[in-house]
């Protein structure tokens, strides 16, 4: 059940409510992940809208004229405005309360070059603005950058290998900001599926090819629905709660094998998830979920530009005149790394599978066989913290 939190500032009539924060930062998530799976088309991909946007509200603590308009404009609010900062302030707190076995870890950092004199307004504000950090590079020396760079996400997230996303802009010798997210995170299930009924079952891949995955089922209560969109195309959600129910992922899932991903992907709005968050029914189903791992690393720059954010990376029209009184100051790298692994009890694990025949059951089936979308929200804020889909669990 999701329990609304008030606004406690008293605010003037431009003041943005609780309700329609919400509905901004599931928007900015819907908007990222469409731009990002149009790049990547038909591979597993996983974003993390809450970590991205975290970057974006400190460029907006440093961003002045039209940078900072097109920063607001990509976000839909203002991080000036003395309710937001108090609403994400709340947010970010709830999103990274690592109890009951749940690790959320949600990192942004600059790296600025060692030439800049940082503002020390803004850099008192990056250091308190939701686990982000600065750290000094050397932007002359592109080789020695990318270590730094690779050395900060290893540490956040482990392996990743950046080379293939830092582009050859590092060795200008203008003054130059990397801009670095990262999301990270590890949960239990409310209830956990058990390794002896884990077992290789056929999947349809995206391309349509089937293969045998390691599947888990169980069967439990959960929240479930069956929908259609406008062109009568149906589909299924179900909400798998993690321990605590503060947090759940919810599986979109074509009904048909025959209709494509993309075609439900495309009805996925505010008004969706927060209909799917609210209307689904409780019901004992049999569920099979492939297990799956994602690791994702983005050039964010095309992304971002897609979204209207431009001058930010433009050496000439950048205005970053709050992070410094230099003139020359833009963003000439823009990274995100996310990742998620979802097994039997919902954290990292190993172990031998035994493979044992399923009973058969008279309870309604949930099966992921095929290409699905996968969000992961915390309930009380509406906070899409990972968004993404599995077209072939064993890549």
């Amino acid at each position: 059940m999701e329990t609304a939190i008030k606004c406690p500032i008293v605010c003037a009539a431009n003041c943005i409510s609780y309700d329609e924060l919400k509905e901004l930062k599931t928007e900015f998530a819907i908007n990222l992940y469409r731009h990002v799976s149009e790049a990547e088309n038909r591979t597993n991909l996983v974003v993390s809208p809450a970590s991205v946007a975290v970057s974006l509200e400190l460029l907006q603590f440093g961003a002045q004229g039209n940078t900072f308009m097109e920063l607001q404009d990509a976000l839909g609010y203002n991080i000036h405005d003395p309710s937001v900062q108090e609403f994400l302030h709340a947010l970010y707190e709830g999103v990274t309360d690592s109890s009951q076995g749940t690790v959320v870890q949600l990192a942004c950092s600059f790296f600025v070059d060692t030439g800049v004199q940082l503002s020390p307004h803004f850099a008192a504000r990056a250091v308190h603005w939701a686990n982000s950090s600065l750290q000094q590079t050397n932007f002359t020396d592109p080789n020695r950058t990318t270590a730094q760079i690779q050395e900060w996400i290893t540490g956040k997230l482990g392996d990743g290998d950046v080379r293939s996303v830092l582009l050859e802009s590092t060795g200008s010798p203008l003054s130059q900001v990397a801009l670095v997210s990262t999301m990270y995170f590890k949960s239990m299930w409310q209830k956990k599926f058990s390794f002896m009924d884990t077992q290789m079952l056929p999947f349809t891949t995206a391309e349509g090819s089937t293969l045998k995955v390691p599947t888990m089922h169980h069967t439990a209560e959960v929240n479930y629905g069956q929908f259609q969109t406008a062109a009568l195309e149906a589909f299924s959600v179900i909400e798998l709660p993690y321990l605590g129910e503060k947090l759940s992922m919810f599986l979109v899932l074509p009904s048909h094998k025959r209709t494509s991903l993309s075609q439900i992907e495309s009805h996925i709005s505010v008004k969706t998830i927060t209909l799917w968050a609210s209307s689904l029914k409780r019901m004992k189903m049999d569920i099979f979920l492939p297990r799956f791992s994602i690791q994702s690393l983005f050039d964010l720059k095309t992304v971002l530009s897609a979204l209207g954010i431009r001058d930010a990376f433009d050496p000439i029209t950048a205005n970053f005149k709050g992070i410094s009184e230099q003139d020359d100051l833009y963003i000439s790298e823009a990274i995100h790394k996310a990742e998620i692994e979802i097994t039997e009890d919902g954290t990292k694990a190993s172990g031998a599978t035994a493979m044992v025949l399923l009973k058969r059951s008279r309870t309604p089936i949930f099966k992921a066989d095929r290409a699905f979308t996968f969000f992961l929200r915390e309930a009380n804020t509406g906070s899409v913290l990972f968004i993404g889909r599995v077209t072939n669990p064993s890549q």
